[in-house]
C-alpha cells in the first residue's frame, strides 16, 4: 500500500501505560493501551507494535508520520529506536520548543510534561477557552489554559490508583480493594469505607480544584477530562463538561500536523 500523508501513528508513553493511536485522514480509527515495562527491550517494543498493527490490518508501509510524547525519559529513546527499526519511521518527539497553538507560561517551559503539552494543544484546538484539562493517569494533572491561549501551568497529585496502592501498602490491616464506588458514601464495612474514601474523596478533590481554577480562569472555563481512570471519577460529578479518553492522542496529531 502506498503511503498516505494523512496516516499517522501517535504514541504517548506514560508511567503505567503506552497509549497508541492510528489516525487516518485526521480521524482516530484505532487505539490501544499497552503496559509500560521498563525491562522490555527495544526489539520487544518493536515487535509488539508490529503485532497490534497487524492485528488491526494496518500495513506499516501506509504510515508516513509518527509522533511520540513521553514522561518516562529512559523509555523515550528505546521506543523511538524501536519505531525506526521496525516501522521505518523517525518520530517527532514532543517538547515545548515545537510549533504549538498555545504559549507556554511555565517558569521553565522545558519542564512541562509532554503529555500536558499535548492535552493543552488539543483543548485549545477542539474547545473554547479558557479551559481546564484534568488528566487521570498514574498522576492526576490539572492544566490551565487562559482565554488568550496561554498555558499557565496547573497542579499535579497522585492518581487514584497510586492512592489506593499506598493505602494498602502502608497500612497493616486495610485490604487491597477494587476501585469502584460503594453502595453509599457512608461505608458500613472496611471495604466500602475505603472505596468511599478513594472514589468520593477523589470526586470532592476534583470538584474543589475545579472551583479554585475557575476563580482564576473565569466562571466560563470549559472543564475537559481524559486519561485511563477518567470514567471512574467523571460518572460521579457534574463539574466536567467533556470526557475525552484519547485527548492526548488528538493533541499529538495536532502537534504533528503543525510541525511536519
Amino acid at each position: 500500500m502506498a503511503k498516505d500523508l494523512e496516516n499517522l501513528l501517535a504514541i504517548d508513553i506514560g508511567n503505567t501505560n503506552l497509549a497508541i493511536g492510528f489516525f487516518q485522514n485526521g480521524k482516530l480509527t484505532e487505539h490501544w493501551r499497552l503496559s509500560t515495562d521498563h525491562k522490555r527491550m527495544q526489539d520487544e517494543y518493536g515487535l509488539q507494535f508490529l503485532g497490534v498493527l497487524d492485528h488491526a490490518g494496518i500495513d506499516t508501509a501506509s504510515i508516513s508520520g509518527l509522533v511520540i510524547s513521553s514522561v518516562v525519559p529512559p523509555l523515550t529513546d528505546k521506543v523511538a529506536q524501536a519505531c525506526t527499526k521496525y516501522l521505518g519511521l523517525s518520530p517527532l518527539i514532543v517538547q515545548s520548543d515545537l510549533k504549538l497553538n498555545v504559549k507556554i507560561g511555565y517558569d521553565d517551559p522545558g519542564a512541562v510534561g509532554a503529555d500536558r503539552i499535548a492535552d493543552a494543544v488539543a483543548a485549545s484546538a477542539l474547545f473554547s477557552l479558557p479551559a481546564c484539562v484534568i488528566d487521570f493517569g498514574t498522576a492526576t494533572t490539572f492544566n490551565a489554559i487562559d482565554k488568550n491561549g496561554l498555558y499557565l501551568g496547573g497542579a499535579i497529585l497522585p492518581g487514584i490508583g497510586l492512592s489506593a496502592e499506598a493505602l494498602f501498602e502502608r497500612t497493616a490491616k486495610l485490604p487491597s480493594i477494587e476501585l469502584a464506588a460503594p453502595p453509599s458514601v457512608i461505608g458500613t464495612n472496611t471495604r466500602h469505607a475505603m472505596q468511599s474514601g478513594l472514589i468520593y474523596g477523589y470526586v470532592a478533590l476534583v470538584e474543589g480544584m475545579v472551583t479554585k481554577f475557575k476563580e482564576i480562569l473565569g466562571k466560563n472555563t470549559i472543564v475537559i477530562a481524559t486519561g485511563g481512570h477518567v470514567h471512574l471519577i467523571c460518572q460521579h460529578t457534574d463539574v466536567i463538561a467533556h470526557i475525552e479518553p484519547w485527548l492526548t492522542l488528538d493533541g499529538l496529531r495536532i502537534i504533528w500536523e503543525m510541525n511536519r
